[in-house]
Parts: structure tokens; C-alpha cells; sequence
């Protein structure tokens, strides 16, 4: 109630100061948001975190794109079309699409972008001191048959893409940043520091990255999409990013304008200003709206089970039942509605979350609070009560704190030690894709609506730090059905498979399902035709800002 007090004071104060009229310069339309965990890299082949990817999303465009329903429609590409064995997929490219305006090019003027420009970006990828989409090119055809060239530039406005096998969530998979279009004049001219020097055709242009402290990016007039009345996007003038780490400061931002939006359930106090059901307080109706959606989001606890890595040869995590017996240990659903207002949904149907064909908690069983099954499993693993049973260290980072602190408290209720290691989410980051964590606290969120992403972390042949594969996870007959079906063209047989899947995934343990997230903004009054999805994908080119109201 103190922090409450404090924050409406805090707006009234701050409120009262804003009545004033309009500067020329103050009346340019800027979007700002606040990205608790930074940004890493402005590069699409580093798009391998959900902060930087609303950054590239800006910035950068590829081939196809989604729509707020999922459905892939086109972006640079016109058009497309796959031929009749699944095999090669032909783009007919934009012919008024240009690179921003930059340095790296003669007279410093954007040129158009061509078929060529999608062959370097693509082909790119295939380096691992670069990208770690490596494991998303396998099926790309390299062979002798396609003369080593699985992408091809036909002419100047006709691309193709050759695979080896057919592959159902291939279209999907290049709405990812990873597959946004770059020139090779900047990338040559900045190398290993274009990171920090993006040059992309998305509707805002890079200007300025002081990193952890504030980005900017400017309107790019030369932006090729228009809306539907024919004018040309985007409508604001800027977009500004802040990196405020706290939630407080966050949210005090949006109550005094500083902040048009602030997004995530981690963004803002939610016992203050959500109610028990997870609608917005009446308090705070009048200041901003809440955006609300089902969210292609599993948050989970991974366990590195890896017995080659000599951190796990030591670790009592090498047992399946010690891993079941945590996955029992703590009541998610008490969880969700007491720490989190019930803005989620406890994950007890396995790793592949609502909104997608598979998730169906009748086929799929996972793990809800059973005391009697933590004793069980931990006396068949050779800890009885607990005994003999080291402690074990999860690591975190401090957004999540108070809920892996309730899991602490109800493991030790059931004989289990747990030990919570705060990190930074960069250090966290790092260090799970290096294989330094045996147990870590991390979410994981659609890049494309396929459940094929979800089953994909725990594919043999995507392990870390290559793939995404951070918990090592190896099971023939999980690899067996995945690769059928990748082939599949039946929707009804590879639901059933993703569903075998995940039931495996349940009984192995190698992940700690905790709940399914929902897409959670607060955003101004005055930002109109801000649209949410499901993969909650930050679009900004249609979204306008109107004058504040005066106090």
C-alpha cells in the first residue's frame, strides 16, 4: 500500500507538470518503451532473444511476414509459391524496396534491394561466430544437385530457396528476424561492430544506441508499405527504448508520459495494478488500457542432463526420478494465483502451450502438486525424505525471484534443498548456452507459430551452443518422431506426433513446465493502433500517437 501511495503521488506531481502547449520540437510523435533486460545486438542474425527482436523488428524486413492471426502473407516478397514436391520455393521480390540511407553506400543514399542481397544475408547464417540459426538452415539443399547453392538469385526480383525435404513449418520459420535482408557494403564496412550499426528496409531507421541506457530510431520516409487507405507507413516519428531495470521505475515512467507502454507481467507491480481475476484496477483505467492475449510463451526450468559435462556427473539431476520428484514438488496453480494474479495458465499439459493444435491437456499429461509422489520418486532415486541428497542451485535472474522462492519454499516442505543463484540476464543468457548452469530458470516464446519451435529445443542435433538445445536432452525415439514430422503434411498425424512428443518430454524431465504466459501490456491512452498477437511481436509502423490530454 506504501508503493502504492507513493506511485499516485508520484503521477499527480508529475501529471500536474504537463499542461503546457506544444513545442514545435515536443510535437514530433515518438513512441517510448521501457526493455527491462536490454538489448544484446541490433543484428537479425543475433534475433535469438525476445528484447531484440522487438528492436530488429523495427528496423529490418524479410521475405514474408505474419499478420496478427499467424497467417504468413507477404513483406518483401510480392509473392511465393512452392513447388508440387515441397522442394523449391520461388519469391518474386518488390521492386521499390531500398536500403536506409548510410555511410556504406556511394553518396551515402540507399540503394534498391535485389535477389542477391537475400543470398548474402541467408548464407550468413551458416556462421557460427555470427548466428546460432545454423540448425534452421539443415534442410536447405548444398549438394552437388543444386551446384552447392541452396539459394539462388534467379534475376535481380526472383529468389529461390532449394531444401532436400520437404518441410511443413518452412514458410513459418522465415518470419523470423533471423531472416531479414542486409546489405554486404555495411556489413563489410562495420564487421563484428554492424551490431551496433544496423542498416536494414524496416519502417524505422537506426540513429543512436547508447547501450543500457537509450536507443533511437527515426522514421524512414522511404519505408516501401503503405495502409490501407494508401498512405505510407509508418505514421510516428520515432521510437525511443529506454533500459530502466526495475519495474518501479518502469511503471512510474508510464504514469508520468514518459513511457507509452511498458510490456511483460515482470513490467509492473501486478498485485497494485491488476485484480485478483488479472483485469486492470479501476485506479488506473483513466491512465492507460491493458492489452491482454493467449501468448506462444512456456516458462520453464531447464536441467542440463548432459553426463559427458562434468557439472551434471556430480549432480543428483542425473536422475530421472529426482527430476520428476521436483517437477511434483510445488502447486503451480497456487503459484499462478497468488504471485502472479492469475496471468497465466500452470503448465500441467506439457512444454507446448495454448494456441497451438497440440496443446491439449487431455493427451497430454504433465505434473501437478503430489507430495506422495515426491516421496515415492526421491526413496526410488536413493534419497529417502531427502537424505543424502545435495543441495541444488537454480539459477535466476531478479524479475523471477519471488516465484522461484516460493518453489524453494515448497522443495524444502518435500525434502528438497534449493539454493537460488541471481544473475544478470546477459551472465544467464551466456552462461546456459555455454553449458555453465545444470538447473536455470528461462522462458520460451514462438519465433513462428509451429509447434515444431517448442519440440525443436530437444532435438539431438540442435544442442547448445549451436542450437538451442540447452538442456542436452537425447532420446532416439523423441528424434525419430520428430523428423517424420518435420515431412508430414497431415495436420491431424503431426499434431498427434508433436503430442507423443511432448508426452516423452513430460516422462524424461529434462525441462520444469511452470506455466503458460499471456501477452500483458499497459499502454497509454493516447497510442491508437497498437494490435497484440500471440508471439507478441512489437508492431510499430501502423501505430499513431495522438496529444496528450491536458491536465
Amino acid at each position: 500500500m506504501r508503493n502504492y501511495l507513493i506511485l499516485i503521488a508520484a503521477w499527480s506531481v508529475l501529471a500536474g507538470s504537463c499542461g503546457g502547449k506544444h513545442t514545435e520540437e515536443n510535437s514530433k510523435t515518438v513512441f517510448n518503451y521501457n526493455e527491462m533486460a536490454g538489448i544484446t545486438s541490433l543484428d537479425p542474425a543475433a534475433s535469438s532473444n525476445f528484447e531484440n527482436i522487438q528492436a530488429v523488428n523495427q528496423l529490418f524486413n524479410g521475405l514474408v511476414q505474419t499478420d496478427d492471426n499467424l497467417n504468413v502473407i507477404p513483406c518483401i516478397a510480392h509473392t511465393f509459391k512452392m513447388s508440387e514436391d515441397g522442394l523449391v520455393y520461388t519469391f518474386l521480390l518488390r521492386t521499390n524496396v531500398y536500403f536506409h540511407d548510410n555511410a556504406a553506400f556511394e553518396g551515402g543514399k540507399g540503394r534498391k534491394v535485389i535477389a542477391k542481397d537475400f543470398v548474402f544475408s541467408f548464407n550468413r547464417l551458416y556462421d557460427s561466430r555470427v548466428s546460432s540459426a545454423m540448425s534452421l538452415l539443415d534442410n536447405v539443399d548444398r549438394s552437388e544437385k543444386t551446384s552447392y547453392n541452396g539459394f539462388v538469385a534467379v534475376n535481380d526480383s526472383v529468389f529461390e530457396i532449394h531444401l532436400k525435404e520437404p518441410f511443413s513449418a518452412f514458410l513459418n520459420i522465415l518470419t523470423m528476424k533471423y531472416f531479414s535482408v542486409l546489405p554486404y557494403e555495411a556489413v563489410d564496412m562495420y564487421k563484428q561492430d554492424f551490431r551496433r550499426n544496423p542498416v536494414g528496409t524496416g519502417p524505422f531507421m537506426f540513429k543512436m544506441w547508447e547501450e543500457g541506457t537509450k536507443l533511437i530510431m527515426v522514421k524512414n520516409d522511404n519505408y516501401f508499405e503503405k495502409d490501407e487507405q494508401g498512405k505510407q507507413l509508418p505514421y510516428l516519428d520515432a521510437v525511443s527504448v529506454s533500459f530502466a531495470k526495475d519495474k518501479e521505475t518502469g511503471f512510474m515512467e508510464l504514469l508520468s508520459g514518459k513511457f507509452d507502454m511498458v510490456s511483460g507481467a515482470d513490467a509492473f507491480n501486478i498485485n497494485e495494478v491488476l485484480d485478483k481475476h488479472g483485469n486492470l484496477n479501476t485506479t488506473y483505467t483513466k491512465k492507460f488500457y491493458l492489452q491482454k492475449q493467449t501468448f506462444l510463451k512456456t516458462d520453464y526450468i531447464g536441467i542440463l542432463i548432459d553426463e559427458n559435462i562434468t557439472s551434471v556427473k556430480n549432480s543428483p539431476l542425473k536422475i530421472k526420478a529426482v527430476r520428476q520428484a521436483i517437477n511434483y514438488a510445488f502447486d503451480r496453480e497456487k503459484m499462478i494465483k497468488f504471485l502472479m494474479n492469475n496471468t497465466g495458465t500452470p503448465a500441467t499439459a506439457g512444454f507446448i502451450p495454448p494456441g497451438l493444435k497440440a496443446y491439449d491437456p487431455e493427451k497430454v499429461k504433465g505434473y501437478s502438486y503430489n507430495p506422495d509422489k515426491v516421496r515415492q520418486l526421491l526413496m526410488e532415486a536413493g534419497f529417502p525424505d531427502g537424505k543424502g541428497m545435495p543441495e541444488i542451485t537454480l539459477h535466476t535472474v531478479d524479475n523471477y525471484k519471488e516465484q522461484v522462492e516460493f518453489i524453494q519454499s515448497q522443495l524444502a516442505e518435500n525434502h528438497i534443498k534449493l539454493k537460488i543463484s541471481v544473475d544478470k540476464p546477459s551472465v544467464l543468457r551466456q552462461a546456459v548456452a555455454a553449458c555453465e548452469y545444470t538447473m536455470f530458470r528461462k522462458s520460451w516464446f514462438a519465433d513462428y507459430a509451429d509447434e515444431e519451435d517448442f519440440m525443436s529445443m530437444y532435438y539431438s542435433k540442435n544442442f547448445s551452443p549451436a542450437g538451442f538445445n540447452y538442456t542436452h536432452y537425447k532420446n532416439t525415439d523423441f528424434d525419430v518422431l520428430f523428423e517424420k514430422a518435420l515431412h508430414e503434411k497431415s495436420d491431424s498425424v503431426k499434431i498427434g506426433l508433436y503430442q507423443q512428443m511432448d508426452n516423452m518430454l513430460i516422462d524424461d524431465a529434462p525441462i520444469i513446465p511452470l506455466y503458460y504466459a499471456q501477452v500483458l501490456r499497459l499502454v497509454s491512452h493516447n497510442i491508437k493502433g497498437l494490435t497484440t498477437n500471440p508471439m507478441n511481436l512489437l508492431n510499430l509502423k501502423a501505430v499513431k500517437k495522438e496529444a496528450p490530454v491536458s491536465n
